[in-house]
């Protein structure tokens, strides 16, 4: 016998969600075949067959969440006797024909298809009680769409408002019970991490403001010139600048090895705001790229966050965090620290303030508040004021930042 088990499918990961099982009892599969979609606290991902062989049990039932090491299906190898197998190929044959001849007739069930779906697209039909495979997809070659689930609620809505005859007993009276969600998944996993971090680390935060009217007016010259990076870019590679002068932010701590390490490279996390929750996609090597690259893969990496599209090694490995929530509108916070990272800077809303100038004029500029949220233990206030008036300085004169990418 061969078990499939949940295993390890990304960093930190405990337990997932089983979403979907691509196989039925009986079915035969090859090596590598998908049998089951499982949903973790970062990923949603596929696990497949180790072995060809024939399905004999399928131990978890869809929408349980379980542990890692938890057996989901076992499997009866190619060259194992099966246990109620026919004598002669052909009993076998006709009786599983009859089998699955059964299993179609049964009320409210259905031979298994396969549905092309985007895992956030399933977690709308999760959500709204309904059996995607019931969904007829408008996609290509027949993917099920976001639309399409929303169009199948609505039917199925419509359905059941439509005019009915009246009961002969009165209807009891809606309960007053609190509406619950599920505190598991990603939401659980982010909990525990913040837990941990928050009374592991010693949180310092420290705040500072930066007048980006200059850098307005740059973008703005490289937009009419054709040029166009998004602000997340800049402050990324200023970032990144500030890292390399100040690697203590770059770092990690090791108490057992009785040790700090310093990163020789800059992995940027980046908090994303999701559906599912927060995500920190990983932008790697941002020392070596140019603000085009950094634009282009941020973008990508953000929007795949968005989509629950992250591959598990696109979540791992940062050594510094940026969390970006000026457009949400936020004006100051006192981040956690993405353990066991030692720094994170979050950034906030850009306001038109006045703002006094050297030659002691007022003139309207864009303002822009930021808190940095760093680690006692690894590093002093003072070297987080340096660090942050650094970063400050290289957006402030975007042409500084200009000679640092040369």
């Amino acid at each position: 016998m061969i078990e499939v088990k949940l295993h390890d499918i990304g960093e930190g990961m405990t337990e997932g969600e089983i979403l979907h099982y691509f196989i039925n009892v009986g079915d035969e599969v090859k090596v590598d075949q998908p049998l089951v979609e499982v949903q973790t606290d970062k990923v949603a991902a596929e696990l497949s067959a180790p072995h060809p062989g024939r399905v004999k049990e399928i131990l978890v039932n869809r929408g349980e969440t379980v542990q890692v090491g938890t057996t989901l299906v076992v499997l009866e190898g190619e060259d194992e006797e099966p246990v109620a197998v026919a004598e002669e190929k052909n009993e076998l044959s006709e009786s599983r024909s009859q089998t699955f001849v059964t299993s179609i007739l049964k009320t409210n069930e259905k031979p298994f298809r396969r549905v092309m779906a985007a895992p956030y697209t399933r977690k709308i039909a999760r959500e709204n009680d309904i059996d995607i495979e019931q969904v007829q997809g408008t996609g290509p070659s027949g993917r099920v769409t976001d639309e399409d689930v929303y169009a199948f609620i609505r039917y199925a809505s419509e359905e059941k408002t439509a005019p009915k005859e009246p009961e002969s007993q009165p209807q009891e009276k809606e309960s007053k019970r609190p509406t619950t969600i599920p505190f598991a998944g990603r939401r659980k996993q982010i909990a525990n991490k913040m837990t941990q971090s928050l009374f592991t680390i010693p949180h310092v935060t420290h705040f500072e403001e930066a007048n980006l009217t200059k850098l307005m007016k740059w973008r703005a010259e490289c937009r009419q010139a054709g040029i166009e990076f998004s602000l997340g870019a800049y402050f990324i590679k200023a970032v990144v600048t500030a890292l390399q002068e100040f690697p203590i932010f770059n770092a990690r701590l090791d108490e057992d090895e009785g040790e700090i390490q310093l990163y020789p490279h800059c992995h940027i996390g980046l908090a994303t705001d999701a559906q599912e929750g927060l995500i920190v996609p990983v932008l790697k090597h941002a020392e070596e790229k140019s603000l085009r690259t950094i634009d282009q893969e941020m973008k990508a990496l953000t929007k795949k966050a968005q989509e629950n599209q992250l591959k598990p090694e696109e979540l791992s490995g940062g050594t510094f965090t940026i969390s970006n929530v000026g457009p949400l509108g936020s004006t100051g916070a006192t981040p956690i620290i993405n353990a066991p990272q030692t720094g994170l800077l979050a950034i906030h809303k850009t306001k038109k303030r006045p703002i006094v100038t050297t030659n002691d004029t007022i003139e309207i500029g864009h303002v822009m508040t930021l808190s940095m949220a760093f680690d006692h233990r690894v590093a002093d206030g003072g070297t987080a004021v340096a660090f942050t008036n650094r970063w400050v300085e290289l957006l402030e004169e975007p042409k500084r930042l200009i000679m640092e990418l040369m």
